[in-house]
């Protein structure tokens, strides 16, 4: 199976989709004990969520397990948030902070595994936001993630429903934060919190550089709005995913519209 699968279209958007994937090659699921096969940390059916609702968008997914290689962090392994719980680029535990290896990689297998499938699932994603600025003067990577809503190793209490994530701004114009995130806050019934406990991945603060052309934004969903129970089997659920496709609908749309005076800004101090 390739590492990654590429869907290109002609508008400014590019939906990145790094977890989304629960391949995992028969020699490193040997390695992986009974919790690490249940692949719990999967950002489960965002890909399903988000098929359709922006016509015209490329869509860069990565078909591997993040127990693999984790396609959202620093090659280099240095840690996204210094001082709190997190997984790295192999997660040697689960978000609950349990071992998911009998027989844990090794330093050559960690560098093996970027070299196989991080680094052409970035690679696709470098490209393809290239060749959509080249179109459009800009490109804009939505970034997709979804998370269980309730977490104690990582987060206390229960995330918002919508978790905007720029790197405190750094990564797109205020207006793509400013629009995704009025959006979210008056969406009935969801709660939102931008650059909370996630403040965007290495996805999101590597290829977000507005001065470029290349703005970047994240939005980790909570699980518990669009499946039908944040537990295995990890069913959708059509219906929840039926309304929130409805705000995401409206999101995407309205950056894409926003493309042209973003290019005619950046035009301007060029």
């Amino acid at each position: 199976m390739k590492p990654v699968e590429i869907v290109q279209g002609n508008s400014p958007i590019v939906l990145g989709l790094p977890h989304t994937g629960t391949h995992v090659p028969e020699d490193i699921l040997a390695d992986l004990n009974d919790r690490g096969r249940g692949l719990d940390d999967t950002d489960w059916h965002i890909h399903q969520l988000y098929e359709g609702i922006c016509p015209g968008a490329t869509t860069v997914r990565a078909t591997f397990h993040r127990y693999v290689v984790d396609a959202n962090r620093d090659p280099s392994g240095v840690s996204l948030y210094p001082g709190q719980n997190t997984t790295g680029l192999v997660p040697l535990t689960d978000f609950d902070g349990n071992d998911i290896w009998s027989s844990p990689p090794t330093a050559a297998q960690i560098e093996q595994r970027r070299a196989a499938f991080h680094a052409p699932y970035h690679a696709a994603l470098q490209a393809e936001l290239e060749r959509v600025r080249d179109l459009h003067g800009i490109a804009i990577l939505y970034d997709c993630h979804s998370i269980r809503s309730k977490i104690p190793f990582l987060f206390e209490g229960t995330l918002p429903d919508f978790n905007i994530g720029t790197n405190l701004g750094t990564t797109c114009a205020p207006e793509i934060e400013a629009v995704t995130q009025d959006i979210c806050a008056a969406a009935e019934g969801y709660t939102s919190i931008t650059n909370g406990r996630f403040k965007g991945g290495w996805t999101t603060r590597h290829y977000g550089r507005p001065a470029d052309g290349l703005h970047a934004i994240q939005m980790e969903l909570a699980q518990s709005t669009y499946l039908s129970t944040e537990a295995a089997p990890w069913s959708y659920d059509e219906q929840k995913a039926a309304t929130l496709r409805v705000h995401l609908t409206t999101i995407l749309k309205k950056l894409a519209a926003l493309a042209p005076t973003l290019t005619s800004s950046l035009k301007g101090t060029s």
